[in-house]
């Protein structure tokens, strides 16, 4: 997608809360996106989630070579830019293991988003105070997973620093890899890795504002659960997917069940359109 279409496409904003602090969007990504505001975060960092879903609530087709968010949008250009403009805007970027294995080529910036926007990201990174790339957060107890890939540092390009949250086995079996010199490896205390453990383990490493939580389902399912995630940006694809019984076609939370006895409502705080997708915004009352 050339950066002419970009620039030719911005969202409409359809209704927006006014809350948060106006962030200093450079004139692209503001003419692209329009105003872009978020809370200023108390006691912990600010959490937020991002997935794109079709309309029928599907996140993954499980279909080899289309496993990724981009079938689901249909590779739309404007949830590209949105997505890297959260990750632009993060301190933290967190994904599970799984997460990694479905698009094991990507970096997890915004610039690999959206590369069209790369210098747009940077610019807004430099506004924010932010020097660094966003701290990579990959979560995975077993070890099992491929440091030579190139968002471990395996390739040309330098992902940033990357911290592997795992257990006492799974730290020995990525000590094993000769990619293991290139991240930071940390033991968690528990048999799985609770959103309380990750934060903990994050805030002590880089004291972050802004956390990103890209996935997967499980990891995701495992943060509302403790009422942490605090925003959920979701872009609606005009798109149904549909579904065969016991397919493996997944939503954006999984392995947790909250209504009817313990249900998650949340805000409507944004909406926005491009074309036929729809770019909503929700909040959830914060506990902590």
């Amino acid at each position: 997608m050339n950066d002419h279409r970009l620039r030719r496409t911005p969202l409409a904003t359809l209704f927006a809360k006014s809350r948060g602090k106006a962030l200093p969007l450079p004139s692209r990504l503001a003419r692209l996106y329009g105003e872009f505001r978020m809370p200023v975060p108390r006691w912990r960092p600010l959490v937020f989630g991002n997935f794109v879903s079709t309309l029928d609530g599907v996140i993954s087709l499980k279909v080899p070579g289309h496993e990724g968010g981009g079938d689901i949008s249909g590779f739309n250009e404007q949830d590209r830019m949105v997505m890297g403009l959260l990750r632009a805007v993060a301190d933290v970027v967190i994904v599970g293991s799984g997460t990694m294995e479905g698009d094991p080529q990507h970096m997890w910036t915004g610039a690999a988003i959206c590369p069209e926007l790369a210098t747009d990201y940077a610019g807004l990174r430099h506004a924010l105070g932010k020097q660094q790339p966003a701290l990579k957060v990959v979560t995975s107890m077993s070890g099992r997973v491929d440091l030579s890939l190139p968002g471990f540092g395996g390739g040309a390009r330098h992902p940033g620093r990357v911290l592997i949250l795992t257990s006492a086995r799974g730290a020995k079996r990525l000590a094993g890899q000769p990619g293991a010199r290139r991240v930071d490896i940390q033991v968690l205390d528990a048999a799985r890795a609770s959103p309380g453990a990750v934060l903990g383990a994050v805030t002590r490493l880089a004291a972050p504002k802004r956390v990103l939580v890209e996935g997967g389902p499980l990891l995701v399912g495992s943060f509302y659960a403790e009422h942490l995630l605090d925003e959920q940006f979701l872009t609606l694809s005009p798109q149904v997917a549909g579904r065969e019984q016991d397919d493996g076609r997944i939503g954006f939370v999984m392995g947790r069940q909250f209504a009817p006895q313990d249900p998650r409502w949340a805000t409507l705080t944004d909406v926005r359109r491009g074309s036929s997708h729809l770019f909503l915004r929700y909040a959830f009352a914060r506990t902590g």
